[in-house]
Parts: C-alpha cells; sequence; structure tokens
C-alpha cells in the first residue's frame, strides 16, 4: 500500500477518522430516507405519477443509477455500522472504575434494546428488498402498466402503484412494516441528535435544540412512511384501473356508427 493509502486507512482507524464516518455516513442515510418517503408519498397521486417516478429510477444513468444508489447504501451502512461499533467498544474500555457499575447497568439495558430493534431493522431491510425489488412474491412479480403500453406502443413498464398496494393488503406485510419503521424511526430520534456530540458540536445550548431536531424528522419520517400502508389496510387507498388506461385499451372502431346529435 502507498503512503497515502496507509495514511487514509491511519486516519480512518483514529477515534475521530470513525466519529466523522458516523457522522457523514448518518448525514447519508438520514437524507436517503427523506428522499425516500418524499418519493413513496407520489402514490397519493396516482398511478401515473407513481410509476413515472420509479421508471425514473430504473432508467437513470442508462439504468446504473439504482444500482450505483444500492450499492453506496450498502457501503454507508457498514462504515455506519462498524465505525459506530469500534466507538462504544473503545468508550466502555475507557471507562474507569468508580462509573463501571451504574454505567454497566444502563448500558446493558440500551444494549439490548438496540440488539434486537437492529436485528429487526436489517431483517426488515432484507424482507423488503425481496419483496418489493427482487419481487420474489408472485403476486407483485408480473404487473405490468396497462396504460403505459396502450400509450406507447412497444414499450412496457412495471406497475408500482398496483404492487405497493396489492404488498399492503397483507395484514402480515403491513404489521412487520409498522413494526420495523418504528424502531427506525425510534432509532433515528436519538441517533441524529447523536451525531453532533459525536462531532463534538453539543453544548448545554444546543442539546435542548438539537434532540427536538433529531424528534421532529423521525416523526415526520414515521407518519410519511406509515401513511401508506396505513391508507391501503383502510381502503383510502385503492388500485382502481386508471381513465386513460380504459380509453386506451378500447381502440375506436370506424366502421360503428356515428353518435346522434342532440
Amino acid at each position: 500500500m502507498n503512503p497515502l493509502g496507509k495514511a487514509i486507512l491511519q486516519f480512518c482507524r483514529s477515534t475521530i477518522g470513525r466519529k466523522l464516518i458516523v457522522a457523514l455516513t448518518g448525514v447519508l442515510l438520514v437524507l436517503f430516507l427523506l428522499g425516500h418517503v418524499a418519493g413513496n408519498l407520489l402514490v397519493f397521486q396516482g398511478r401515473e405519477a407513481m410509476n413515472d417516478y420509479a421508471q425514473f429510477l430504473h432508467t437513470m444513468l442508462h439504468g446504473q443509477g439504482v444500482w450505483i444508489a444500492r450499492i453506496g447504501l450498502l457501503i454507508a451502512v457498514g462504515l455506519h455500522i462498524w465505525a459506530t461499533v469500534s466507538l462504544v467498544k473503545d468508550n466502555r474500555a475507557a471507562r474507569t472504575e468508580r462509573y463501571a457499575l451504574p454505567a454497566t447497568v444502563q448500558a446493558s439495558k440500551s444494549s439490548r434494546i438496540m440488539i434486537w430493534s437492529g436485528l429487526t431493522i436489517l431483517a426488515f431491510v432484507v424482507f423488503h428488498i425481496l419483496h418489493f425489488t427482487v419481487r420474489i412474491d408472485p403476486a407483485l412479480a408480473n404487473l405490468p402498466d396497462a396504460a403505459y403500453a396502450a400509450a406507447h406502443p412497444g414499450e412496457s413498464r412495471h406497475d408500482v402503484y398496483a404492487m405497493v398496494i396489492k404488498g399492503f393488503q397483507n395484514p402480515l406485510v403491513s404489521l412487520f412494516y409498522i413494526v420495523a419503521i418504528t424502531l427506525l424511526c425510534s432509532h433515528l430520534s436519538h441517533g441524529i441528535a447523536s451525531l453532533f456530540q459525536t462531532l463534538g458540536w453539543r453544548s448545554r445550548k444546543s442539546a435542548a435544540l438539537e434532540k427536538q431536531l433529531g424528534w421532529a424528522i423521525a416523526i415526520a419520517l414515521w407518519i410519511g412512511f406509515l401513511s401508506i400502508p396505513a391508507a391501503v389496510l383502510t381502503g383510502a387507498l385503492k388500485d382502481k384501473p386508471s381513465v386513460s388506461g380504459q380509453k386506451a385499451a378500447i381502440p375506436s372502431d370506424p366502421a360503428a356508427p356515428a353518435p346522434r346529435q342532440g
């Protein structure tokens, strides 16, 4: 390894470097979640808006953009977990003996919650990718957008709007989604405020504001993400055929008699 690579690796292994990794990857993941929920909420705008958004994502940079984003997110998540766990281990090792008992009791409770909630979120991410991206469910694997195919002869695209609704019509899928998103937002409510502390930007004056910011973003994401399964389960959001699709599916017959003029 050349000297520059060694210097970068040494910096990343340092306490300051790992704190910077935690902060930067944390910001990237929060920005991703904000953009993701904004895109998901297009389902309330109807089939065309949602499917146009999905098509844009899958054709961006000639179809490579979505894979670049996925790989980048996996790297960010991996680095975030590695840096956070290593910093926690260092902090525990550096504790003085006089703080051992109360700190251990408090840490053990938090650790138990973080382990189980973290495993649940990880399981949800894997399930979410298999369910909506890989589409292992046969009911979601073949849902063509009929309106788009009728308006664009020779072209086709997946009906993501119908896929989202059909997916959340399964109560078990919606329940798992609700639990996982709730745990994720609980993580964020503390994690966002912790970013400022990790970087040494927290003060007595700003602590309350940073905590409120973390809760505000977490609650906004929670409401945004869970509004979709809630709307599907209550029947407020249904998979209705688009009017344009119905019209396009019925070709005009030039031999048919013209309608009478009133």
